[in-house]
């Protein structure tokens, strides 16, 4: 009966630190899926494709409101001006000017790269939550926190796993990379240069390299960033999706 005392009050004793623990995991994932969105965000982008074959610079704005509407609009170069993305909940479209053409983005197109970028059209417009859509256990390494990202059961996803890595001084990534179904690395994003955007602390850039192609990266930097915008769900039109700067 002691030693069945002694088993009961430990597992009574160490219980709210694992659930501490799976709080504090949730509780930073949340932070990562509204990092450079929050409530409201509007933002003048950057991005710098290099390939073994060709090297180009988009500069782009977006807009966006929580995690359900997003639009992203190309600004230079004077080729690809208004070609545009739009996410409105759980549906997003293209607009291609030089044709004059909306084009819906079907689930098998999430993971088709942007603008010939490493960059995919979820990586920008992502239809879903992490927390939601992942299990996520918290690390501790040296003065690093690492969230462990396992999809759940019904996450539609290439990836088998993905680690963020975070500062534990103030909370920022570090890091984060992708993993397929058999466990091996497929990409990296590092997060670097850190600014403040109107008292909101940020890494303003973000650099994307695929393990399996030597010599490609794609950088993106934010340039501008701006929080609380005055927005709401009509500006995410189809008919401002069109509009051409």
């Amino acid at each position: 009966m002691r030693t069945i005392g002694l088993i009961t009050l430990s597992l009574a004793m160490s219980a709210p630190l694992v659930s501490a623990d799976q709080e504090r995991a949730i509780a930073l994932l949340t932070q990562m899926d509204q990092l450079y969105q929050q409530d409201s965000a509007q933002a003048r982008m950057s991005m710098h494709i290099v390939t073994p074959d060709f090297e180009r610079t988009l500069t782009m704005d977006s807009w966006s409101l929580g995690l359900d509407y997003a639009l992203v609009r190309v600004l230079e170069p004077v080729r690809d001006r208004g070609v545009s993305t739009l996410k409105r909940d759980d549906e997003m479209w293209n607009f291609l000017p030089r044709v004059n053409r909306t084009v819906r983005v079907s689930p098998s197109m999430m993971m088709g790269s942007w603008m010939g970028s490493d960059f995919t059209n979820d990586d920008l417009m992502r239809e879903t939550s992490w927390v939601d859509e992942y299990e996520v256990r918290l690390e501790e390494q040296g003065d690093l926190y690492v969230l462990h990202l396992i999809p759940r059961e019904q996450t539609v996803t290439v990836w088998g796993a993905m680690e963020i890595t975070l500062r534990q001084s103030d909370l920022l990534p570090v890091s984060q990379r992708y993993f397929d179904e058999s466990g091996a690395l497929m990409r990296v994003m590092e997060f670097s240069d850190i600014r403040d955007f109107g008292g909101v602390t940020l890494p303003a850039t973000m650099t994307l390299r695929p393990v399996n192609k030597p010599g490609q990266i794609t950088r993106i930097t934010y340039e501008a960033l701006s929080f609380d915008v005055d927005l709401d769900e009509s500006f995410f039109s189809l008919q401002n999706l069109r509009r051409v700067p």
